[in-house]
């Protein structure tokens, strides 16, 4: 049986017009279209980033304004393509959100640097000492820290190279299987849409042009618009 995590309305903000979506739990949905087209204003409004100017959200059936933000934040975990870390150590910065909450357990450290592919020796490393994909996959394991249901990724990949990109994508998909995750996630590149993804969500000009399952609605588009932009990557 289904169930509906997110489910958005007639909303509106910015660039984004009319937008209607329904996510369902278990989803890997995967946002993708032209510079400028509303993609990460999208994303950004699953977790109150951003509001909408019009229309209504809706999380776990409860309008999103209605749910404590820290709380949300929590459950709907946002990753960004700058992981933004404290200039602490590892361990510092994986037990930031658990802390608040009084859930933190030393003993987790170990297991969510597993789930990233890192050793237990990089726990006290100062984070201005790790590579650029090392501090990303630092980020993964502090959203993963918080025990979300929903994992936000605004293109996690995008200033990393080809050996890192591949590697974050394995992190990804063990932490997604590993953890029953929902997946919204923007991505420029069409290739790790078809890997990660199960759904897609064409946008341009702030609406949503096409909606389908990948990797088949980028094999075979059925708008003009999608045709178009898929010829061109």
């Amino acid at each position: 049986m289904s169930q509906i995590t997110f489910k958005m309305s007639n909303v509106n903000r910015r660039i984004l017009n009319n937008v209607n979506l329904t996510i369902e739990k278990g989803e890997r949905v995967m946002l993708f279209g032209p510079s400028g087209s509303g993609k990460s204003t999208l994303l950004h409004l699953f977790n109150r980033l951003d509001d909408p100017e019009q229309g209504e959200i809706q999380y776990n059936g409860q309008n999103i304004g209605e749910h404590d933000i820290t709380k949300l934040r929590k459950n709907v975990g946002l990753v960004l393509q700058q992981p933004y870390l404290f200039p602490e150590t590892v361990e510092d910065n994986l037990g930031y959100g658990p802390k608040l909450f009084n859930e933190w357990k030393p003993d987790n450290v170990k297991k969510l640097l597993d789930y990233v592919n890192l050793p237990a020796s990089y726990l006290d490393k100062p984070i201005d000492e790790l590579s650029g994909g090392e501090k990303q996959r630092v980020s993964l394991a502090r959203t993963l820290a918080n025990k979300p249901e929903v994992l936000l990724l605004d293109e996690p990949t995008s200033a990393l190279d080809d050996q890192n990109i591949e590697r974050i994508e394995e992190d990804l998909i063990n932490l997604i299987n590993r953890n029953d995750l929902t997946v919204i996630m923007v991505t420029h590149n069409l290739e790790q849409a078809k890997r990660l993804g199960t759904r897609g969500i064409y946008l341009e000009n702030g609406q949503i042009i096409e909606d389908g399952p990948l990797p088949e609605m980028l094999e075979n588009p059925k708008t003009n618009e999608l045709k178009s932009f898929t010829t061109n990557q």
